[in-house]
């Protein structure tokens, strides 16, 4: 099935109706089998370290990050990745990424990715550079550094709907987890649990209150850009009884952000993939042009064939692996993914007050505690050495003590 959903990209067929779109996404995004394996991805704004609210030059980013620069940066980089398998890539303000491969050792991957993460940081130091380690840039207003036809579309369309889709797209940063979509029997519960706990885990560590050098009021002011950037896109589901099908249709229900062709890519506003297909944009879309689209929503929880999850603010220092290990711990095992399901549930859907409160929404307050005592208990169904393990909790006591808002 893999090989030949390839085939069909690669070769350029067009979609026939709607029915075969929607089966199309719910095969390549909810990929089954015994889960085991985890990926991350880490951002980070960039700054000069000497004065962390000029903005940043790319040419200078480029240099820094030498043979590791994306081609978005560098067009004739060889992006070669980080010693430990690390991909660089940018976001559209300059923000620096770091994706891993997927490991079945969450041990093995925290060890591999930090080493990059030393490699990375060594790079920029020597260029004069720092990564910061919030959910928002903290320092500048946002401005994109990279001129290609993605952004300069997407930058387009967020605008339509206010100020929030350039702050999300060139001045924040998140945590990104990426859990196995699980068994047949499971994809929903998982779904579901995912996110249950998607308010909460945004509450506990919320770590983006400042946005250019002003107080915002809000606890992750990330998480507020990233929902109005573009509701639609990049808002969370509504409730189905069956998320495989309920994500196709809204990936075939959401409007083109682009449409990738020599010259302009905008798409005529409010048309729908759906639309295309039905003969709106001539000619009819392709599976590869299907596969962009998808790369082109934002939600919280995002299918691609893994459950790739959005919703954390990036932390400070190595803080970023206390999420990590959380998010892992209670999708360990199917029992945990239940009662963590059952804990949340009174707060769940609750993503603005979330982003807005933090822990001080009292549905929120009332949940976190004992589902993070959860995770903390079932660290222990990871193979993470007893020193991590304990670094971890300390870093969710804290997080608790605080109230979850930087």
């Amino acid at each position: 099935m893999v090989v030949q959903q390839q085939v069909m990209r690669d070769a350029g067929v067009r979609i026939a109706d709607r029915a075969e779109a929607e089966g199309y996404v719910a095969k390549v995004c909810f990929k089954t089998g015994p889960p085991g394996r985890v990926g991350i991805e880490l951002e980070w704004t960039t700054h000069h370290l000497d004065d962390p609210a000029r903005p940043v030059d790319p040419g200078a980013l480029g240099s820094a990050l030498g043979e590791h620069a994306p081609r978005s940066l560098v067009p004739d980089s060889p992006q070669t990745p980080l010693p430990h398998g690390g991909r660089v890539t940018l976001e559209p303000g300059g923000q620096v990424e770091i994706s891993t491969e997927t490991s079945d050792s969450l041990a093995g991957l925290l060890d591999a990715t930090t080493a990059d993460l030393w490699q990375l940081t060594g790079l920029l130091d020597h260029a004069g550079l720092a990564l910061d380690g919030r959910g928002c840039d903290a320092h500048r207003r946002p401005d994109r550094i990279l001129d290609t036809p993605r952004y300069a579309t997407m930058e387009r369309v967020f605008d339509r709907f206010g100020p929030y889709g350039r702050q999300w797209m060139c001045g924040t940063a998140s945590v990104q987890v990426c859990l196995d979509v699980g068994l047949p029997e499971r994809v929903a519960p998982r779904w579901r649990a995912l996110h249950a706990v998607g308010p909460a885990l945004v509450a506990a560590f919320a770590n983006s209150s400042r946005h250019a050098g002003v107080d915002t009021g809000w606890a992750s002011a990330r998480m507020r850009a990233c929902l109005a950037a573009d509701p639609m896109r990049n808002g969370p589901p509504a409730d189905d009884a069956d998320p495989v099908a309920a994500w196709a249709r809204r990936a075939l229900d959401t409007p083109l952000l682009c449409v990738r062709r020599d010259g302009s890519w905008e798409a005529p506003p409010g048309v729908t993939f759906a639309d295309w297909i039905g003969g709106a944009i001539p000619p009819g879309p392709t599976y590869a042009d299907l596969d962009y689209h998808l790369s082109t929503l934002f939600p919280p929880v995002r299918a691609r064939g893994y459950f790739e999850v959005r919703y954390l603010d990036m932390q400070s220092g190595t803080d970023w692996v206390a999420p990590v290990a959380v998010l892992v711990a209670l999708f360990a095992r199917e029992e945990t993914v239940d009662a963590a399901a059952a804990l949340a549930a009174p707060a769940a859907g609750r993503w603005v007050q979330a982003a807005r409160h933090g822990l001080a929404d009292p549905a929120i307050a009332a949940v976190t505690p004992p589902l993070l005592d959860l995770a903390c208990s079932a660290l222990d169904h990871t193979d993470l050495p007893p020193a991590t393990a304990e670094a971890v909790r300390d870093v969710v006591a804290r997080r608790l003590r605080e109230g979850g808002v930087r």
